[in-house]
């Protein structure tokens, strides 16, 4: 089995990238995904609102994306579980993980493989900005939060500044790559 971590920074892309394997047959995970399920989880649960004192996903993005020493105590809570699922994940084939922070959560080992999604600032920004109704100041502290630059750091690097089959040609060439 190869783990493919699948990274970049926030509103860059991965969630297209992810849709395009998908729809190509791989089984793909999104950490953003595991990390609402384990929020359901009763030792989880308890220690997020012991901390925040919420469960309200939105509420708690207010929190953290305001105070980066709330941000640290919710990774504390989050991150070891993450490993614990990458880690223990079994398969033939390849499998695709996809987080933003992959990097900066230390979990880059647990890989055979990165890609990075890129795309210009402007473009995350309006693509951040409509996709969760921000104002300006809110996309900014979270791409400032989570605006890191590691793509010097992985394998393949696919540009998503254009269109949609641009993207798909991308990510056929980087499976080719991988694959071979």
């Amino acid at each position: 089995m190869l783990k493919i971590g699948l990274t970049g920074n926030i509103a860059s892309g991965k969630s297209e990238v992810e849709k395009i394997l998908s729809d190509m047959g791989y089984i793909v995970y999104d950490l953003d995904i595991i990390t609402h399920k384990l929020y359901n989880e009763e030792n989880i649960k308890k220690q997020i609102i012991n901390e925040f004192k919420t469960l309200d996903r939105s509420e708690i993005a207010k929190i953290v994306f305001s105070d980066k020493n709330k941000l640290k105590l919710l990774e504390n809570i989050i991150y070891p579980e993450l490993k614990k699922f990458i880690s223990n994940l079994k398969f033939d084939e390849i499998v695709f993980i996809s987080g933003a922070l992959i990097y900066e959560a230390g979990f880059d080992y647990l890989f055979d493989k990165i890609i990075f999604v890129d795309s210009s600032y402007e473009t995350r920004f309006l693509r951040l900005k409509k996709r969760n109704n921000l104002s300006d100041e809110e996309a900014k502290n979270r791409m400032d939060i989570q605006n890191s630059d590691n793509k010097s750091k992985a394998d393949f690097i696919i540009e998503n500044n254009s269109t949609i089959n641009n993207l798909k040609k991308q990510v056929i060439e980087t499976l080719e790559k991988i694959t071979n």
